[in-house]
């Protein structure tokens, strides 16, 4: 099995594997290049994001700064946005609803080490899939952890640490996030 066949199965895999190395680097060149293109350049940066990213809707519209580690794990549906300063880092498989907004400086990590301090100084690790909802909105300086399922509708408070899955319809707030009123939708 490849490095990146167990990577994306949730296994320990080695990230010093040629073929993971030279995908990182990929991502880091398109990121690059997305982070200096100017924002009135909408064609081109949506182009950028495209095809960085394993499935995107229509419209997607990113700020700079913005870094992941691979790209192609991140699949995000219609009229996403992103605010300036967000890292995800797509080691396993990222997937986000349609009408999502993410504030600045959010981080989102599928990435983990091992708990046992002998095997996590081997250099191996390992990653667990976040998903999140469709009319999700992630507030500023809110981290998702590896492994977080967040159903529909639901809203993240700014500097909250999210660290297990959560249903619809809620706001989450603190660290670690828990449910502190529901929301009401207008349909």
């Amino acid at each position: 099995m490849s490095e990146r066949t167990k990577m994306l199965a949730g296994d320990l895999y080695n990230p010093s594997d040629d073929e993971l190395v030279q995908m990182r680097l990929n991502a880091r060149l398109m990121t690059e290049k997305l982070n200096q293109t100017s924002i009135v350049d909408l064609q081109v940066r949506t182009k950028l994001l495209k095809s960085l990213f394993g499935s995107t809707g229509k419209n997607i519209h990113i700020e700079s700064m913005f870094h992941c580690d691979y790209g192609s794990n991140i699949h995000v549906g219609e009229n996403f946005y992103v605010n300036f300063a967000c890292v995800i880092l797509d080691v396993a498989e990222v997937r986000i609803g349609n009408n999502c907004m993410i504030a600045p400086q959010v981080g989102i990590y599928t990435a983990t080490h091992p708990l046992d301090p002998v095997e996590r100084n081997s250099g191996l690790e390992l990653a667990k899939p976040i998903t999140i909802g469709d009319n999700c909105w992630i507030g500023g300086q809110a981290t998702i952890n590896p492994g977080v399922t967040l159903g529909d509708n639901v809203v993240v408070a700014s500097g909250s640490v999210v660290t297990k899955s959560f249903g619809s319809n809620i706001v989450i707030a603190g660290n670690p996030a828990k449910v502190i009123k529901e929301v009401v939708t207008s349909v």
